[in-house]
C-alpha cells in the first residue's frame, strides 16, 4: 500500500505528498490536477492513452475530467514520492480571470510540462513544508499553491468567452438524456450506484448509454460515477463524523472491504489511513 506522508483538504481542493508503491486504475477528477516528482525513481502516468513520464525535469498536467492512470515502475525497491495537487476550479477563479476556464478540458494545452528554475523552486518550497513543517497556515499554503500554479501559466490557454460560457454551462449543450442521467448520478450517493438503472431511467440501452455518455462528456459513465463517489468519500473522511461502514453503505458498497478496495485503487491509500492523516484547512471566513 502507498504511504501518505501529508494530506491537506480545504477550499483550494486537496494537496497530497505520497510515496507510491502500486498503480492506480483509470480515473478522473473535477479538479485541475498537477503532479510533480519530489524524490525517488522516475515514474509515469497514462493520460488519455498517452504515456506521460514524471521525472525531475517534467511535471504532468491533467485537465478536469481527463481520464488518467498511474503506472507504477518499481526500481530496486525504491518508490517515487509525488506531490499531487487537486485544485478546485472555483477557488482558482477567485484569483485571476485566466483561471475562469480551469474546469474546461482544454485549460492545460499539454499534459507534459518541462520544469524551469522558478517551478522547481516553488515545488521544493511546498514539498519541504509538507514534509517537515508540523503546521501550515491556510494563508501560507494558498500562497505557495498560487505561486506554483502561476509558474505553469505558459502551459495554460487563455480562455475565450466561448470557453468560459461552455465551462459554466456545459450541461446545457448536452443531449437531454445524458443531462438527465448526470442529474440522477449527482442527486445522491445511492443514485449513481447502478449504471444500468441510470441507463434505463433515460430510456437507453446500456451499450447506447455508454456510447452517448462518452461522446458528450469524454468519460465512461463508470469513471464519472467513480469521480462522484470519491469526492463524496473525500469530504466525508475529512469531516470525520461518519464511520467507514456508513460511508461505504451510502456509496452503495455491500461491505466495508469493498469500499476500502475501491478507495485504494483510486487514491493509493486506505480510507482509514486517509481519515487518520488528512488535515482539514479552516474556511476563509472562520
Amino acid at each position: 500500500m502507498s504511504k501518505a506522508i501529508r494530506l491537506l483538504h480545504g477550499e483550494f481542493g486537496r494537496v497530497a505528498l505520497l510515496e507510491m508503491d502500486a498503480p492506480l486504475i483509470t480515473h478522473a477528477h473535477h479538479h485541475c490536477h498537477i503532479l510533480c516528482k519530489v524524490s525517488g525513481p522516475d515514474t509515469s502516468f497514462n493520460v488519455k492513452g498517452q504515456n506521460c513520464p514524471l521525472t525531475d525535469e517534467n511535471a504532468v498536467l491533467i485537465n478536469a475530467w481527463e481520464e488518467h492512470s498511474y503506472l507504477h515502475i518499481p526500481v530496486n525497491s525504491h518508490n517515487p514520492v509525488l506531490l499531487a495537487l487537486y485544485l478546485e476550479p472555483r477557488w482558482l477563479a477567485l484569483f485571476s480571470k485566466k483561471f475562469l476556464s480551469s474546469s474546461h478540458h482544454r485549460f492545460f494545452m499539454k499534459n507534459l510540462s518541462r520544469l524551469g528554475l522558478h517551478q522547481k523552486q516553488a515545488l521544493e518550497k511546498i514539498a519541504m513544508e509538507l514534509w517537515w513543517s508540523d503546521q501550515i497556515t491556510h494563508e501560507y499554503l494558498e500562497s505557495m499553491l498560487l505561486e506554483l500554479v502561476l509558474s505553469f501559466m505558459e502551459d495554460v490557454e487563455s480562455p475565450t468567452q466561448g470557453d468560459i460560457r461552455n465551462s459554466q454551462n456545459s450541461l446545457s449543450f448536452m443531449d437531454p438524456r445524458i443531462r438527465k442521467a448526470i442529474h440522477i448520478m449527482r442527486s445522491s450517493p445511492q443514485g449513481f450506484g447502478d449504471i444500468t438503472t441510470v441507463a434505463q431511467s433515460v430510456e437507453l440501452s446500456r451499450s447506447h448509454f455508454f456510447e452517448l455518455f462518452r461522446r458528450c462528456t469524454g468519460l465512461s459513465p463508470v469513471v464519472y460515477a467513480n469521480v462522484l463517489k470519491m469526492e463524496h468519500a473525500f469530504d466525508a473522511l475529512a469531516e470525520g463524523g461518519e464511520s467507514l461502514t456508513h460511508i461505504g453503505d451510502e456509496l452503495g458498497f455491500s461491505a466495508q472491504s469493498h469500499f476500502t478496495r475501491f478507495f485504494k485503487q483510486h487514491q493509493g491509500v486506505s480510507p482509514s489511513l486517509y481519515r487518520l492523516q488528512v488535515e482539514k484547512a479552516p474556511k476563509l471566513d472562520s
